[in-house]
């Protein structure tokens, strides 16, 4: 829990990753894309304040006791969702598997939530993985990576008649959060896969399922926003756009929030740190703060409100995945996940 100015901010973190890219766990042979890769990676790091960078050593493979502290002792963060991201074509173990993170879990049960993953290039044995999963874990969602390399493949869309498959198990498993990477790419990965035109066709064809673009589309903001504003299931993560533009680039940082508030609106943004390329203490604090300049360059834009921005810091994310929400922290009129949920149940 946050709190400014007498306000009290229920922050749930949407986008964290507990990953092991050290050198141990490099595939031989396909070392250069591994270290290319966190590097990458690691080079983000640098668009946050100087005093947040990390060695490459610590970013490779942080502790839990670097995890721990930076989220909740001085993060702010009530609960995070960890998003699950495999890229074994270069990681022995996985670069941060659902098995990862659900030993992380175990020990927070009251405050992390693990989502799972697919991939529809895998066929029969990913529909059976993701089965699996979903029954071990109790999957609420899943993270999409379109990008991915997978036995020559040089990525996949949501488009595909295969992925179509998954998304109908999806449904059948009761997983209703499909998180799919669209924003800026890492080396070497391909950035036209993350193109965010699929995402369009698939949230129209499978209205039952909440589709969350994470990086929202960046560079693409124009796109996701004009197809975001008429897909009522379709939603905007804010990692990337908090921790790699608002210390960074301000002025931008502006303009992509003001397009995002005008045109996604505040409803369906959800705050994400991506944790461990930024810590969330700075990002949680420097939003709540944050607001739009009143200038003429800003002037056809919302201005955000502390209504707003409690929205976005973490009760919409609440809302998706059914968390609990104390009464403290809820916004007047505004009915808290586990009241909607159970009105739901009780009106079917």
């Amino acid at each position: 829990m946050y709190e400014k100015d007498g306000e009290k901010y229920f922050v749930v973190d949407g986008h964290q990753h507990f990953w092991d890219a050290s050198p141990e766990n490099w595939v031989k042979g396909q070392e250069q894309y591994a270290k290319g890769w966190i590097e990458c990676f690691h080079a983000y790091m640098g668009l946050g304040p100087p005093e947040t960078h990390w060695p490459l050593e610590k970013f490779m493979k942080y502790s839990e006791e670097d995890y721990v502290h930076d989220v909740f002792e001085a993060g702010h963060i009530d609960h995070a969702i960890l998003q699950s991201t495999y890229l074994k074509e270069w990681y022995t173990d996985g670069f941060n598997t659902a098995e990862r993170n659900a030993r992380m879990a175990e020990k927070y049960p009251d405050k992390l939530i693990v989502n799972g993953r697919f991939d529809p290039r895998e066929g029969e044995a990913g529909l059976k993985q993701l089965e699996e999963d979903a029954k071990r874990y109790n999957l609420k969602g899943v993270k999409v990576y379109t990008a991915e390399w997978y036995n020559g493949s040089r990525g996949w869309k949501l488009t595909d008649p295969e992925a179509q498959v998954f998304l109908d198990k999806c449904k059948e498993l009761g997983i209703k959060n499909v998180h799919a990477h669209k924003g800026p790419t890492i080396w070497p990965l391909d950035k036209d896969a993350f193109d965010v035109k699929d995402i369009d066709v698939a949230a129209t064809s499978n209205p039952e399922l909440n589709f969350i673009v994470e990086h929202v589309g960046l560079p693409r903001i124009e796109d996701f926003c004009f197809m975001a504003t008429q897909e009522p299931n379709v939603y905007a993560g804010l990692a990337v756009v908090i921790g790699g533009l608002m210390h960074a680039r301000p002025r931008f940082f502006n303009k992509v929030m003001g397009e995002l508030l005008f045109w996604v609106g505040e409803d369906k943004l959800l705050f994400g740190s991506d944790y461990g390329i930024w810590e969330p203490q700075w990002q949680v604090e420097g939003f709540v703060a944050w607001q739009m300049p009143d200038t003429e360059e800003y002037s056809d834009y919302p201005h955000p409100t502390v209504t707003s921005k409690k929205k976005i810091m973490g009760l919409n994310a609440a809302k998706l995945y059914d968390i609990e929400v104390p009464e403290e922290l809820q916004v007047p009129g505004e009915t808290p996940a586990a009241q909607e949920a159970a009105v739901g149940v009780e009106s079917a």
